[in-house]
């Protein structure tokens, strides 16, 4: 077929080259599914021939109260809700050393948006413990946590401002903001994030900017199938891909997949397919040649090794103390289940920090008690010490 032709000379261009906005959106339209899964491995395997990564950590879900309502989210719980989280420093540090007990190297710190500007129970919360924000409690707890247990705190706490982002630089080795989407599309009436000011893409590239402009190393990605389309998929991508170029400091791209949830707006609306889903990781990693690429095993519970094949190179945070608390309907496979599949793969699995090496290595950190408590677990390669975790 001539159209196979004119791709698959894309394709050969592209791993020499890379792929230019227009050419990624015809991929997406006409590539054929093989052709396509075969040349994202092909782009992986250029730079990370061997390794699939993961981290080991354990999730503190300080509080989900949200100033945000979005219509595919159980995270967010309301005052009155028995799954209600307000961790007080004392459950927070049980958190922590029950990870360390486990070999866990990352403590992650989740909130809900801006909970203090929607509820006066969270402004109350917060002044009993003696603070006026949550990012503000994040940072001390954040101080507890690496001086008690060594675990590397890395904080997603929403949209930050370049203010408390340097606050959270001197104890955080990295941050996350998932861009999910560069679509103002979504935004509007009946939409997912009608209702999610802090998901406006212009606010959430603002943040990942000014992670770019104080050189935090910021794990950023897209949440596929909610509304968006192929163009706005690849435009997304295409968003990250500029900011990482301008600044080189995205260190990581997360391919979600949509799953549709009881008791939310979106319960009924379908999930990704397989196949799309498939295809819109391998065009990420098309998109990003070098980017380190992931997609949580535990959203794609069957099938999860199959994305090794479309170009990914990590599996993200994987927790054998903590749930899942954004995604509690999707238990965390085991280390040891991820890690025989991996090798089906032909892939050696190995355990990471929450800040990949090039950037523990390049410089990113310059806390010195931060580099102090990374020294301590990673190797030369800036990798976990293969005789530090146990072997589930």
């Amino acid at each position: 077929m001539l159209i196979n032709h004119a791709i698959a000379e894309m394709l050969h261009r592209a791993l020499d080259s890379g792929v230019t906005k227009s050419e990624a959106y015809q991929l997406m339209a006409e590539c054929p599914t093989d052709m396509l899964l075969m040349a994202a491995g092909r782009m992986r395997d250029m730079s990370r021939p061997d390794v699939i990564t993961y981290s080991r950590k354990v999730f503190i879900n300080i509080v989900n109260l949200c100033r945000d309502t979005c219509t595919y989210c159980t995270y967010k719980k309301e005052p009155n809700d028995p799954m209600l989280s307000m961790l007080n420093p004392s459950q927070v540090i049980a958190i922590a050393e029950a990870g360390k007990k486990f070999h866990c190297t990352e403590a992650l710190f989740v909130t809900g948006e801006r909970p203090e500007q929607k509820y006066e129970q969270a402004r109350t919360w917060l002044r009993s413990l003696g603070y006026s924000s949550t990012v503000e409690y994040i940072y001390c707890m954040s101080e507890l946590v690496l001086e008690k247990t060594g675990l590397l705190p890395h904080t997603n706490a929403g949209s930050l401002t370049k203010k408390e982002m340097s606050m959270l630089q001197d104890i955080n080795v990295s941050l996350g903001l998932m861009l999910e989407t560069s679509s103002e599309r979504l935004m509007e009436k009946g939409m997912p994030h009608e209702d999610a000011p802090s998901k406006n893409p212009k606010v959430r590239m603002k943040t990942l900017e000014s992670a770019g402009e104080l050189r935090i190393p910021i794990t950023t990605g897209l949440l596929v199938g909610i509304g968006e389309t192929q163009e706005d998929l690849i435009d997304s991508l295409f968003m990250i891909r500029q900011l990482h170029e301008k600044y080189g400091h995205i260190q990581e791209v997360i391919m979600q997949n949509f799953a549709p949830k009881p008791d939310t707006g979106m319960a009924k609306f379908p999930p990704v397919s397989p196949e799309y889903f498939l295809r819109s990781v391998a065009i990420a990693r098309i998109a990003m040649p070098d980017m380190n690429i992931q997609v949580p095993p535990n959203l794609n519970p069957d099938i999860f090794g199959r994305y090794i094949s479309a170009g990914i190179n990590d599996w993200g945070g994987i927790s054998p103390v903590t749930i899942d608390h954004v995604n509690p309907e999707f238990p965390w496979p085991s280390v040891g289940l991820v890690r025989k599949v991996t090798e089906s793969k032909g892939r050696r699995l190995r355990a990471r920090l929450p800040i990949y090496p090039e950037f523990l290595k390049g410089g990113f950190i310059t806390s010195e008690r931060l580099q102090k408590y990374a020294s301590l677990v990673a190797d030369s390669s800036g990798l976990v010490k293969e005789d530090y975790y146990v072997n589930d």
